[in-house]
């Protein structure tokens, strides 16, 4: 168990780690084993964002070529499908060089859009690392100098996998080997909504009227990198836009400018304003929806509809030459939404952008808005 707690509003809740996490635990602990002939129980390991987690090996499987070993996944207070569930990694000699791969219950690739090719097992860019450098350190400190191979396996991956969008996204066959800090931070929705509520009190004690809010890190990135607005001038909102622009309206704000990320907000087109994906997604619907209205035919429709990331869908507007039209829609359609939940009761504003081609759309009222938050 990882003994590492976060607040979020009034609550204490404990961290816990990611699949990747494990995975990597159970190559270390198999290379480790492996290579020194002898049986290793738990093994420690530094994750990304400098935690240590010890674990326990558990399901010990050696021979001569071969050791397989299994780390419990401990997602801690977050509400996660994977927790509890066995991460095996079978390492084994190789004749040269670090291989990673995935076996039963992790998923493939079938779509193009993701950070893996087509064929390649679903073991993102920071657990694949981690797993390598895991290898790489065992290798060393048993100055053995051939090959070693890791394949990580999730014998419960098929049916946990039913329980995600993978399938949607073009992973089949099992579940996703994720993470970036190696640490599961809770996501009780109370208590983030609660963390939302305090800083949004905060800045009100401080006789701001005029909020920008952002759910996450591109926006914040934006915002100052092209904006020029601080970091410390917008709140995170996280996926609880509607929740925010209500705890706006009661706080008393006069007006709410959103930044944030097309592949978020574009869920505004269609009304959702709980934007994580295991409430709704609709951003393929979104872009259909709009490209529908601006004449777009079937086909062109059914190619948005089969995409996976909002950018292969731009793609396909400005091949189809109505992206222009396209953007105006989807924008018109987000204000609405806003307005919707306002109510009347608060100004409300919009910016949206995209890596590729920076600010998509704007409600006409942003610019003034900007300049009363600088």
């Amino acid at each position: 168990m990882l003994e590492k707690y976060v607040s979020k509003g009034s609550k204490k809740l404990r961290c816990g780690f990611t699949t990747g996490t494990c995975a990597a635990a159970a190559s270390a602990g198999a290379a480790r084993m492996l290579l020194s002939g002898k049986v290793i129980e738990n093994i420690t390991v530094i994750t990304p964002s400098g935690n240590s987690v010890t674990v326990g090996l558990t399901d010990i499987k050696k021979e001569n070529d071969y050791v397989s070993c299994a780390v419990q996944k401990d997602s801690g207070d977050d509400p996660d499908v994977t927790d509890k569930i066995l991460v095996y990694s079978t390492v084994s000699y190789e004749k040269s060089g670090i291989t990673v791969d995935g076996g039963e219950g992790v998923g493939r690739v079938t779509k193009k859009g993701l950070k893996q090719q087509i064929g390649e097992a679903a073991i993102n860019p920071v657990p694949r690392k981690m797993i390598e450098e895991q290898l790489k350190t065992a290798a060393s400190d048993y100055s053995y100098d051939g090959g070693l191979k890791a394949v990580i396996s999730v014998p419960m991956g098929i049916q946990i996998a039913k329980k995600t969008f993978n399938p949607r996204l073009g992973i089949e066959g099992g579940i996703s080997i994720l993470g970036t800090t190696g640490i599961v931070e809770p996501m009780s929705e109370q208590a983030l909504i609660d963390t939302i509520s305090v800083e949004l009190d905060v800045r009100k004690a401080q006789n701001e009227e005029f909020i920008i809010v952002t759910p996450g890190n591109y926006g914040q990135d934006f915002l100052r990198d092209n904006l020029g607005i601080a970091v410390d001038k917008c709140v995170k909102c996280s996926n609880f836009i509607g929740d925010t622009i209500d705890m706006c309206i009661e706080k008393g704000f006069k007006s709410m400018l959103l930044v944030g990320h097309i592949g978020k907000l574009s869920k505004l087109g269609c009304t959702i304003y709980n934007t994580h994906s295991r409430y709704a997604d609709g951003r393929m619907e979104a872009f259909a929806l709009c490209a529908a209205l601006c004449g777009a035919e079937r086909e062109v429709l059914e190619n948005i509809l089969g995409c996976i990331t909002t950018d292969a869908a731009l793609e396909i507007l400005k091949k189809e030459g109505i992206f222009d039209e396209t953007i105006k829609m989807l924008e018109k359609r987000i204000d609405r939404s806003l307005k919707l939940r306002a109510k009347g009761s608060i100004e409300i504003g919009m910016i949206t952008f995209s890596e590729e081609y920076g600010i998509l759309c704007k409600t006409e009222n942003a610019d003034n808005m900007l300049e009363k938050l600088k």
